[in-house]
């Protein structure tokens, strides 16, 4: 019963922040209207809240895969989790365009962490007929975090500390690394040789943004 408690406390941490790290791609496009007021930003700056967050995830994925092959995925997600959990406290104290901007870029660094390793992780802890029930969690978490995003700001008080919606991620989110099965399973590195793309993770990164400053133009 024992093991059986620590699989399932891996999955709702795994599905809690990934949910998070989802949540604040969608969230933040209803508080923007806050977020431009209190910071007193541009409009290019207010794209940037969005964008820092969204390339910066979808960029380090395969590194962060990689990393966690080398290093085991359970230590690299604690470290994805920790990166999230202090930039989500950044953005909700940041005072300026461009510490928010910064803050965001962060957390889209510790998102992609996670996420590369969350399914790993489940399905080094679960087997059989329980992998597939806890993929399908996992699945209906991530459908779930698109959906709900909007309307927890739109059901929100105002905040007017930067980010409103990442200074609420950061009390969710902490700790919950302590819920990820140890067993070495899950946390063991990867034994075939592995090794880092600089150049694809240089390409990754620096494509998308020079795409976008392309279509400003």
């Amino acid at each position: 019963m024992a093991a059986l408690d620590r699989k399932w406390w891996t999955l709702i941490a795994v599905c809690t922040a990934t949910f998070m790290l989802l949540l604040d791609i969608t969230v933040v496009n209803v508080a923007l209207p806050n977020i431009q007021s209190a910071l007193h930003s541009s409009f290019s700056d207010i794209q940037w809240v969005v964008d820092a967050y969204s390339l910066t995830l979808a960029a380090f994925l395969l590194t962060a895969g990689v990393f966690g092959d080398m290093f085991g995925r359970r230590e690299v997600f604690a470290v994805g989790l920790g990166v999230f959990s202090v930039a989500s406290l950044v953005c909700g104290l940041s005072n300026s365009s461009l510490m928010l901007n910064l803050s965001r870029a962060a957390q889209g660094v510790g998102g992609a962490i996670m996420f590369a390793t969350s399914l790993a992780l489940i399905a080094g802890a679960f087997s059989g007929k329980e992998r597939g029930t806890a993929f399908g969690i996992y699945g209906a978490v991530l459908g779930g975090a698109v959906a709900v995003g909007p309307l927890v700001v739109a059901r929100s008080p105002p905040v007017l500390d930067g980010d409103g919606s990442s200074s609420s991620t950061f009390p969710s989110v902490r700790g919950h690394h302590h819920h990820v099965d140890p067993d070495p399973r899950v946390s063991r590195r990867q034994q075939t040789p592995n090794r880092l793309d600089w150049l694809r993770d240089l390409l990754c990164f620096g494509f998308p943004v020079r795409f976008r400053d392309d279509s400003r133009q």
